[in-house]
């Protein structure tokens, strides 16, 4: 195996970048990128923190991610299942990036910049969806901003209808937490064959009617 370890042996395999990939990069929302945010309904999100680094997914209706000014985005945290490893790294470790994702579309987004993590009572409540408002808002100063080219999208081939996996064929987060027993398997309800019925893996979203396989907008795990 012969691994590079020096960013000079990495320029000399690959080159240096061609103009129209760093032109691009700037440091603020320009009317371009904020068109892209506006209508997109999932972003991808990479914190970093003492222990680990950690990427969440976030998804909601088209332009849940608020641009305040060209310095400035504003992303509700909605309910989810409560691990907030991405608020744990954030209030350590501010550091943030996001990649933006349309359907349809084969260009991303990126970004990166520094954020904190907001209770401000009338800033959430700005948030309102079904009369309900996040407990926090992330908000991030944009350092960099660029689209990304479309190729991985268009390799993966993941908007194309032909790529697409019926669910079925899948492990889901509740069969495959029946690996893992915890204290709260004892008092799990059982299904007409005695067995444990594997636990949902939308938790409150499930008794709250916002994960039924249909609409999941406004829940986040």
């Amino acid at each position: 195996m012969s691994t590079i370890e020096r960013v000079e042996d990495l320029e000399a395999l690959y080159g240096v970048p061609g103009e129209a990939s760093t032109v691009k990069e700037i440091d603020r929302i320009i009317p371009e990128y904020r068109a892209f945010i506006d209508v997109s309904p999932f972003v991808a999100m990479a914190t970093v923190g003492p222990e680990a680094l950690d990427c969440s997914p976030r998804g909601d209706l088209a332009g849940f991610v608020r641009v305040h000014d060209e310095q400035t985005l504003m992303m509700p945290d909605r309910k989810g299942n409560n691990r907030v490893d991405s608020l744990r790294n954030i209030v350590r470790d501010p550091r943030v990036a996001l990649l933006f994702l349309v359907p349809g579309s084969g260009t991303t987004l990126r970004i990166n910049g520094r954020a904190r993590v907001d209770t401000d009572a009338d800033l959430c409540a700005s948030f309102v969806v079904d009369g309900k408002a996040p407990r926090s808002v992330v908000v991030m100063t944009v350092e960099a901003i660029y689209f990304q080219c479309a190729r991985a999208i268009i390799r993966s081939g993941i908007w194309n209808p032909e790529s697409q996996v019926e669910p079925g064929s899948l492990p889901t987060p509740g069969t495959s937490s029946l690996r893992f027993p915890t204290a709260a398997s004892a008092a799990r309800p059982t299904t007409t064959n005695g067995r444990s019925a594997p636990p949902s893996p939308c938790g409150d979203a499930v008794r709250a009617g916002a994960c039924t396989g249909k609409s999941q907008s406004h829940v986040w795990a």
